[in-house]
């Protein structure tokens, strides 16, 4: 049997200042005090194995299964819901499943380094240490190229395989390249799942056993372009950085975007480009953006890089009061941005919670459960978009900044 806690304020605050002391701002490292596994390093990629020893506590996955506000938002200026306190959770429990096994090994990758996957890592790490308590052993590699390449990937899971984890999972860089890399793994008898912000679904042909993460990444696109065509009086030329060429995600977003602005006569989209999830290519293209169109009036952006770039080229040109910027996620200088004005809205992704339930549901693929009662094929996480007035909450909770 399971070992029941529930933990009380102290333990979810020292998890918060996990988050404050790890989710750094374009990190290229991890640095957990448990020893999570390879999330990078500067020049090349850092690897280690973490084997964690913790007990369990009863959890709850309150995730809201689509892209709409959590309960208890309030709105903005325009009318527009923002500011949730439940963006993010540190207060995870497990879910009381009793694990079959003493140990496991798994091994987790990713598209590239970058600090949206080193917070999914923080909730990875937390679950660990919970069934550590309940005297389940946790090993995992957690490993991702310093840019991001489907063949890399590919080679990732193909040498994984080899090495006989219980369950490999990815967070998928490019579907048509990655899929049929998964069906022969499993068809050899190797669990495989997806997670964390792209899935090669059943759909697409992969045969995949579950998916943990963002299922809504159209509809994130969509309602941060519905946000900006709102304040722009539908009316106005918008660019769109999209992130990597045939990242499920980053394609969603840009495609719900376009499909938002081309209901509206008056809104027009004069350029597309691919910043493959770098601050400096963000930037250059948006300094492009601003020299080719005199009255560019706003920009939606797909991933967690792009905002920042925009932004930064935006205040250089002096133009943060003419061009509306919308995009993704949690970066400590995009909030700091959206508090002073220059972003209008951010959609915020609770990776820490993408992490903790992939450890949930990899145990139990690992046990052998298939979806259904044990969890289901898609395990949906939330986005809040969040508001000028939600900011200083969030750089609060995520980094412990102060008004």
């Amino acid at each position: 049997m399971c070992k029941w806690r529930k933990e009380d304020k102290a333990g979810q605050r020292n998890r918060q200042d996990k988050w404050m002391s790890f989710a750094l701002p374009l990190m290229v490292c991890c640095t957990c005090a448990s020893g999570l596994a390879g999330c990078g390093g500067t020049d090349e990629e850092a690897s280690a194995e973490a084997s964690v020893e913790e007990t369990a506590s009863p959890g709850e996955n309150e995730a809201s299964g689509g892209y709409g506000i959590p309960e208890g938002s309030v709105a903005d200026g325009d009318g527009n819901i923002g500011n949730s306190p439940d963006a993010v959770r540190f207060d995870h429990e497990l879910d009381g499943y009793e694990p079959m096994k003493k140990e496991y090994n798994f091994y987790f990758t990713y598209k590239m380094v970058h600090p949206w996957w080193d917070a999914v890592a923080l909730g990875m790490e937390d679950a660990a240490e919970q069934y550590g308590e309940m005297g389940i052993t946790i090993n995992y590699e957690y490993l991702a190229p310093n840019s991001v390449s489907a063949e890399d990937q590919a080679g990732r899971l193909e040498d994984a395989f080899e090495r006989g984890f219980d369950v490999l999972g990815v967070d998928v860089a490019d579907v048509e390249t990655i899929t049929p890399v998964i069906n022969r793994l499993m068809e050899d008898g190797q669990k495989v799942m997806t997670f964390s912000s792209s899935d090669a679904a059943k759909e697409d042909g992969c045969s995949r056993i579950a998916y943990v993460g963002n299922t809504h990444n159209y509809g994130d696109g969509a309602e941060l372009a519905e946000a900006l065509c709102k304040k722009l009086g539908y009316e106005g030329k918008v660019a769109i950085l999209v992130g990597t060429e045939g990242a499920p995600c980053h394609e969603d977003r840009a495609l719900g975007a376009q499909d938002v602005i081309a209901k509206y006569p008056g809104m027009e989209i004069v350029e597309i480009a691919y910043d493959e999830d770098t601050v400096e290519k963000a930037y250059g293209f948006t300094k492009g953006f601003l020299a080719d169109y005199d009255d560019l009036a706003g920009m939606v952006c797909c991933n967690m890089s792009n905002p920042v770039g925009a932004a930064r080229a935006v205040i250089e040109e002096g133009r943060e009061n003419e061009v509306l910027i919308v995009g993704m996620d949690h970066d400590q200088e995009a909030l700091q941005y959206l508090r002073d004005g220059v972003i209008y809205a951010l959609g915020v992704q609770d990776c820490y919670s993408i992490g903790f339930d992939t450890m949930q549901v990899a145990v139990k693929i690992a046990d052998g459960h298939l979806p259904g009662d044990a969890y289901p094929e898609k395990t949906e996480e939330t986005t809040t978009v969040i508001y000028q007035d939600g900011a200083a909450a969030m750089l609060r909770t995520l980094y412990g900044e102060m008004d």
